[in-house]
């Protein structure tokens, strides 16, 4: 009989999943499942090109695959659909419309939401969240109206958008409540040096900073209040990190901890479900064996292809190197492993070019590189992690050196 693949989710997990599939001679249904009314999107032009459009940038460039790709692949996309339930027992997904999906396989890929501020004034108009590209719109639009901006959280959201908010013109001010921003991503070095370029382009960072309230007038908002005062602010947008979706994984008693939790290969403890991309909490061979979610494009592409593997009945296992990138304004910053139990780092390059890597070391061992504004690095960095070598600290730090090199021995 013809085997029948679930997929719930639209966002690049559950797309490259389905297209996985094919690519890897699936000849079975896939259904795929996304409770957006768009055709499933990239989301990393959000927080830039997309808000500085005024014309709005084409669909069609922002779409993941042509609508043609699904009906080429015989994939049966459903949109505007949302799941109500998931039996496990009976193999079935229950959708809130009323209809039954039964499944051979099922494959979650269900993503994450904004994590929100529980403060008064959550509710005023001009408090924000963006994770859709519906909230994308409303961001967009509002903008447009504003001067005063304020961002709540220094990570690769919240500096994505303050960077375009003040290319746009409006005035920026970010507040994190840690001692620097991207903290949990970026050595305090690299922390710095971007921080103080957002400061030269006239961004106000604060750090160290708790919010106690949104105020408002008339029901919209008008500021934000700390220990520093109110900080006048005609719109805000909370960017303080991102909450798995695991409910409906939780129902149906699927293991779920910072995420639904899966081996190596993508399983979680029914056979035939698997979780994938920002939702999934996984054991990483590059941050030392421990489990955690990865919210990244690359996370997400890989993962996908190891359940469509698996699905297929070739052994797979995730062990991919993990990669992120993030730009703001001028700034195009690559990372490429884990910086976790990090005992050492060397420079490479000149900081004042504004081009440079951090190679990252726990005790000899290369574990993770950040470059600014220099895409060599990056992926030179990318085929060394992948290959366990590992360039002495002389040799990283000294820019005559050829790393390249280094992947022929």
């Amino acid at each position: 009989m013809m085997k029948r693949v679930v997929i719930i989710g639209g966002g690049h997990a559950g797309c490259s999943c389905a297209k996985a599939l094919r690519h890897e001679q699936f000849n079975g249904e896939i259904v795929l499942i996304s409770n957006e009314s768009e055709l499933p999107y990239h989301r990393p032009p959000l927080s830039k090109s997309f808000i500085k459009d005024e014309a709005e940038m084409e669909l069609s460039k922002l779409c993941l695959q042509p609508e043609n790709f699904y009906e080429k692949y015989q994939i049966d996309l459903r949109l505007n659909t949302a799941v109500s339930e998931i039996d496990p027992e009976e193999k079935l997904v229950k959708l809130y419309h009323g209809d039954m999906l039964h499944y051979d396989y099922l494959v979650l890929a269900t993503g994450t939401r904004p994590r929100q501020l529980p403060l008064p004034g959550l509710e005023l108009d001009g408090v924000m969240s963006l994770r859709t590209l519906q909230d994308a719109r409303k961001l967009r639009d509002s903008l447009s109206k504003v001067k005063n901006v304020v961002i709540i959280g220094g990570g690769f959201i919240g500096l994505e958008l303050a960077s375009t908010a003040r290319t746009l013109g409006k005035d920026v001010t970010v507040l994190e409540h840690t001692p620097r921003v991207l903290g949990r991503s970026v050595a305090p070095l690299v922390s710095d040096y971007i921080a103080n370029i957002h400061r030269e382009n006239g961004i106000k960072i604060e750090t160290g900073v708790f919010i106690n309230e949104f105020v408002g007038e008339n029901g919209k908002v008008s500021g934000v209040k700390c220990a520093h005062g109110v900080i006048p602010a005609e719109l805000v947008l909370v960017g303080v990190g991102a909450i798995p979706n695991t409910e409906l994984a939780e129902q149906a008693g699927i293991q779920c901890e910072n995420g639904i939790v899966v081996n190596t290969s993508m399983q979680t403890n029914f056979d035939d479900i698997y979780a994938i991309g920002d939702c999934a909490n996984h054991q990483n061979a590059f941050a030392g064996e421990r489990r955690i979610r990865l919210e990244s494009v690359q996370n997400a592409n890989d993962q996908a292809l190891t359940v469509a593997k698996m699905i297929l009945s070739q052994k797979a296992e995730y062990k991919t190197v993990p990669w992120f990138w993030t730009d703001q304004g001028d700034i195009r910053l690559q990372m490429t492993g884990l910086s976790f139990d990090t005992s050492d780092y060397v420079i490479r390059g000149d900081m004042k070019s504004g081009r440079f890597s951090v190679f990252h070391y726990a005790k000899d061992k290369l574990v993770a590189i950040d470059s600014v504004n220099q895409p060599v690095d990056h992926m030179i960095a990318r085929k060394l992690l992948e290959a366990g070598i590992t360039p002495s600290k002389i040799q990283a730090a000294d820019i005559n050196t050829n790393l390249k090199s280094l992947l022929a021995v």
